[in-house]
């Protein structure tokens, strides 16, 4: 018997000496190819001589504010869509755009056809993207690639494309590297405006959903000024870093006609839905109504960003969720926090507590069970409700009313507000994969008329009609609910079916929270 033992502990002994050993070798091959492979450095494109559709806007407003920076909120989602879509039409030098997710659907079709347009007209067009949301999609932007101004680079990219099981076994040999990803959102037309929020692109981000899928409740704000200059360099150190390769140097001797790619984006852009939903956002306006109009100026503004080098796991400097907390910290009287997915870990949840018991009220706005779209993190969420709630902190779950087909749609805002004086908005969850794992941006900023805006939009979906207040009832966990046919105190999640009230009980028994 203990001969058995000892030949299972050396076979368990071998089995990890030789995953071990392969994950350092595919560890050591990946390196290599991302040295070889690497394209040539580039950085933003300064003004020339020649002014651009965007300076022309922006040259006299800027004039008129020295030493100020503008900013415009973008809380409605065809605002959204149309600021980015208009921004590319009246750029002349650069688009430099970074994005998590870009679905080949309605908004992001058009928002390539725009892109394409652009690089038409002589614009250089730098388009990094994450690609754990890419793979399964490479022949668009490989097609768009063909262009002689366009290149796509993939941020931590998987080497074999189009192959199931290498691509398996690639990431199980290097699971810790893949599950670093590049969360952040950017969209900088020739440095003059840059949009920073945390939508990605796709229909369910610019309310092209009008039935089916559910559309997300998100935030971006657009900046000019000097300040965008932060931005483009926070931008050429992702594109330069070297986990940021060419997706054509994934695909050696691959070649397409670009004419057969531009009759494909042309029958998507083309389709009646897809005309429907532009013209509808766009609404008659052209790029002064949308860029100029609500245009607030502040000399208060910051970017707070993840140095690139977090994707290594290294920590040369501040992280953005060390900023977030000293900003937290500052707080006096009030904090308000919007964030889809809520896991603060023990650190996160003892500084809120902090807050709480020195008479600051915090409240914190994500998703119930019944409208996540991230059942397994809700489940790390729910360890924390009872002890915050227990420490004062104010917990509301947004759960609107479903729309014609049943589908609710979802929190994805990432706002925090400090004593209705500062904001800062941009990609960072307040969850540990935020915290620790992926790569994170945002403003932080004080302006009076978009940060009522921001507390208006707190208000509004905190309001009963779409969200439950959750609070303790002799130590057990109770939501308030206002909906037709249901009680007005529930003692399980409202609306949520009885599996996903099991899966998320059982995932927050789990030691997942950091990856989550």
């Amino acid at each position: 018997m203990i001969r058995d033992w000892i030949d299972l502990a050396l076979w368990l002994v071998a089995g990890a000496a030789l995953i071990s050993g392969a994950s350092y070798l595919a560890h050591r091959s990946y390196r290599q190819f991302l040295r070889r492979h690497r394209g040539p450095k580039s950085t933003a494109i300064a003004r020339g001589v020649e002014a651009t559709g965007l300076d022309l806007l922006l040259d006299p407003l800027e004039t008129a504010n020295p030493g100020r920076h503008g900013l415009l909120s973008l809380l409605d989602n065809h605002d959204a869509f149309a600021a980015r879509s208009l921004s590319a039409a009246q750029a002349g030098r650069s688009l430099d755009l970074m994005y998590y997710i870009w679905h080949t659907d309605i908004t992001g079709w058009l928002l390539l056809d725009d892109v394409l347009a652009a690089a038409d007209r002589g614009v250089r067009v730098r388009l990094l993207l994450d690609d754990v949301n890419v793979q399964g999609f490479d022949p668009t932007f490989l097609g768009i690639s063909q262009h002689p101004l366009v290149e796509v680079r993939l941020f931590n990219p998987m080497l074999n494309r189009g192959r199931p099981l290498r691509r398996l076994v690639e990431f199980g040999l290097g699971l810790s590297r893949f599950n670093r990803r590049m969360h952040g959102k950017l969209w900088i037309a020739d440095g003059r405006a840059a949009i920073i929020g945390g939508r990605n692109i796709g229909d369910t981000y610019f309310g092209a959903l009008e039935s089916g899928i559910r559309n997300s409740v998100d935030t971006d704000v657009m900046l000019t000024g000097t300040k965008v200059s932060d931005v483009s360099a926070t931008f050429d150190s992702f594109w330069n870093l070297g986990l940021s390769l060419p997706i054509l140097a994934l695909w050696p001797g691959f070649s397409m006609n670009m004419a057969a790619f531009r009759r494909r984006l042309a029958r998507h852009v083309k389709s009646s839905a897809t005309r429907k939903y532009r013209n509808r956002a766009i609404d008659g306006r052209d790029a002064a109504q949308v860029l100029t109009d609500r245009l607030r100026w502040s000399d208060k503004v910051q970017l707070i960003a993840d140095p690139p080098d977090k994707a290594y796991g290294r920590k040369t400097g501040l992280w953005m969720s060390d900023q977030v907390d000293q900003i937290l910290s500052s707080a006096r009287q009030e904090v308000q926090l919007i964030t889809p997915y809520f896991v603060p870990g023990e650190a996160g949840s003892a500084g809120l507590t902090v807050l709480a018991q020195r008479g600051v009220q915090v409240s914190v706005l994500t998703n119930a069970l019944s409208a996540s779209d991230m059942v397994l993190v809700h489940g790390a969420y729910r360890h924390y409700r009872m002890p915050l709630l227990s420490d004062g902190v104010i917990l509301h779950e947004f759960a609107p009313p479903p729309g014609r087909r049943g589908k609710r749609d979802v929190l994805h805002s990432k706002v925090f507000l400090i004593d209705a004086e500062r904001a800062v908005v941009g990609s960072l969850n307040f969850d540990l994969r935020s915290a620790f794992m992926n790569t994170e941006l945002g403003l932080l900023f004080e302006e009076p008329v978009i940060l009522a805006e921001l507390r208006e939009m707190f208000a509004l979906h905190c309001d009963p009609k779409r969200s439950y207040a959750l609070q303790l009832d002799q130590n057990r966990l109770r939501w308030l609910v206002t909906r037709p046919v249901l009680p007005k105190v529930m003692s399980v999640e409202p609306e949520a079916t009885w599996i996903w009230r099991a899966i998320s009980w059982c995932v927050g028994r789990l030691p997942l929270q950091s990856y989550l």
